[in-house]
């Protein structure tokens, strides 16, 4: 298709147009400047239009016209991607299919424990029409606040709490998609068992939009708990983190709801960039663990589990120091030293990111490794490590040197950093995208790491489903 073709350009808006009306398909720079670029601003798109159907059978219908005019689509839900997964590349031939306006909760049902929402539902809403049916959805991740459950499912979002409730994946019972042909498979039923045949569910989730595009879902609620404990403790090492960890999952078991791992550095980054967020011990340590316990019979009972496990960690010298959230104000305080932590390093400057996970009994070593092979490339670079140890899951970011080029240092290091990281990471049977996604930010990294045989049987199934390759292009994989 060639972009400076009038005449294709204007049937291809006149058909979005009587599709889903004037108002909802954008198509001036200002207009649609918002949906162009990227949440870490890494990436700028251009796009033909930005399309903004209501319902999924409007969705439907502006795939149908896409794949009538050889128009390729780009999902977005709220921008808030870290891979570039919902940009437009720089042709201007692609629209932007954005599915903000489908934000309806269709249905909770208590009793089966499930709650049917709309692509475009961002997380708080969901979280808040849970709690107003007295239950809880569990997914838990600094931007729910922006963020939607479609963008949530599209990259298998992990979040706070994947140590007792799994990612989105495992949150998630049923579908509603629009294919690439413009059909609408129907599969938002809410069961914990279903054998009828291939998992279609799994092959959209995770997916990024490349195999057709979400517009609804059945998730899995959970009772509200009765209590929840939030604490602090302070460790030597990472090693020290996962022997805590152990203590903590054999005295609280599935209690034990989140168990969030910050090195010296990140929290000092957070003290410089956010002095309100104040330093919770009298003196610095290593690393600092944030630990959460959901407690379905009490706060007292929740109190008295983390005294124990404590204690044992006392004892066993694992633990330095502790301090436990006496109310709400308290609690959201500490979650929020570890939220800040991302929005700390950008204001510290650019700096390389990675969202990898390794087997948990791993981490202390890839850490201490990848530590020093990066310190030995990129000397006085700063690591800021933090993230999920309870599922394995780190943020592991190289930070410029003090006083250094930011954008000098990303040109000269970034190539082989991130082939240091990536490289040791499989040496520790891991993987190179925990929970943002691969988008354009990591194809070629992902087609460098997978087997021939994954690569092939993925490429089989894109080929399969979308055979034109219309469904957000140039997302994922690379198609050779």
């Amino acid at each position: 298709m060639n972009p400076t073709d009038l005449s294709t350009h204007d049937a291809f808006l006149d058909a979005c147009i009587a599709a889903i009306g004037d108002a909802h398909v954008l198509r001036t720079p200002a207009d649609m400047a918002g949906y162009l670029t990227d949440w870490r601003k890494r990436y700028t798109g251009q796009a033909r239009a930005v399309l903004r159907p209501g319902t999924t059978e409007e969705v439907a219908a502006i795939v149908r016209i896409a794949g009538a005019h050889d128009v390729a689509l780009v999902p977005q839900g709220g921008n808030t991607g870290l891979s570039g997964g919902a940009t437009p590349d720089v042709s201007g031939t692609q629209a932007v299919l954005s599915l903000a306006r489908l934000r309806a909760v269709r249905a909770i049902d208590p009793a089966n424990n499930t709650i049917t929402v709309e692509a475009g539902c961002v997380l708080a809403d969901v979280q808040r029409a849970a709690r107003e049916g007295n239950r809880l959805f569990p997914l838990s991740l600094a931007a729910e606040g922006s963020c939607t459950i479609g963008g949530n499912l599209a990259t298998n979002a992990g979040g706070t709490a994947v140590l007792c409730y799994g990612t989105t994946r495992e949150l998630c019972l049923g579908l509603e998609v629009v294919t690439p042909s413009g059909e609408i498979w129907n599969g938002l039923r809410g069961l914990r068992k279903d054998n009828t045949g291939y998992d279609l569910r799994d092959l959209f989730i995770g997916a990024e939009g490349t195999l057709g595009i979400i517009t609804a879902a059945v998730m899995k609620l959970y009772p509200l708990p009765a209590a929840q404990m939030t604490a602090l403790a302070a460790v030597e090492s990472p090693h020290a983190a996962l022997k805590l960890l152990d203590i903590a999952q054999r005295a609280a078991g599935p209690l034990l709801t989140g168990f969030e791992l910050m090195s010296d550095f990140c929290l000092e980054l957070v003290g410089r960039h956010f002095p309100e967020q104040r330093y919770p011990f009298s003196q610095r340590y290593p690393q600092v663990v944030l630990l959460e316990l959901s407690d379905n019979e009490s706060e007292q009972h929740a109190r008295d589990l983390f005294e124990g496990l404590m204690q044992t960690a006392f004892d066993e010298g694992v633990a330095h120091d502790a301090v436990v959230a006496q109310n709400l104000t308290e609690s959201r305080a500490f979650w929020n030293l570890r939220e800040h932590i991302p929005l700390a390093q950008a204001e510290e400057g650019l700096n390389i990111k990675h969202d990898i996970a390794v087997p948990i009994s791993r981490i202390g070593h890839f850490i201490d490794e990848t530590g020093a092979l990066i310190a030995q490339a990129a000397p006085g670079a700063r690591m800021v490590v933090f993230g999920h140890l309870g599922d394995g899951n780190l943020h592991y970011n190289v930070q410029t040197p003090e006083g250094g080029d930011p954008r000098a240092f990303l040109k000269t290091y970034q190539s082989a950093l991130n082939r240091i990281v990536y490289d040791n990471v499989i040496a520790h049977q891991g993987t190179i995208s925990a929970e943002h996604g691969i988008g354009q930010l990591k194809v070629g990294d992902n087609a460098r790491v997978k087997s021939p045989v994954e690569l092939s049987l993925m490429r089989a199934l894109k080929h399969a489903l979308d055979p034109h390759g219309r469904m957000n292009p140039g997302k994922v994989i690379d198609l050779g």
